[in-house]
């Protein structure tokens, strides 16, 4: 492999890297660790919604998922579209981001 083709791969890895940083936060049992979704800006009919009137998104997609518990496996996986309660799971900060981690009882459908 040539030096701009190594390199190249390993730009590619780096981003690859930081972009899947998160594998380093591994929730316990049935927990499940969820970005939400960003907050609706404007209405349908194009009204502006300012910051402080804007609901707490209900949806988000898994990003890191527990073992389970002994008897039940985890029906939810990394990468499935979710949709929670209003008031359901933590939030958490992590290197900038805003994320949920909640049981996964709380989540009430897969999208």
């Amino acid at each position: 492999m040539c030096p701009l083709g190594t390199l190249f791969a390993i730009n590619l890895a780096q981003t690859l890297t930081n972009k899947f940083n998160l594998m380093n936060v591994k929730p316990l049992a049935d927990r499940v660790l969820v970005e939400p979704a960003q907050a609706e800006t404007t209405t349908a009919s194009g009204i502006i919604i300012p910051d402080t009137a804007q609901e707490k998104p209900q949806k988000g997609t898994v990003v890191a998922v527990g073992d389970g518990k002994k008897d039940e496996p985890l029906t939810v996986k990394v990468g499935d579209n979710v949709l929670y309660g209003k008031y359901s799971g933590t939030e958490l900060k992590f290197e900038g981001k805003d994320y949920m981690i909640m049981r996964e009882s709380d989540i009430l459908a897969i999208i």
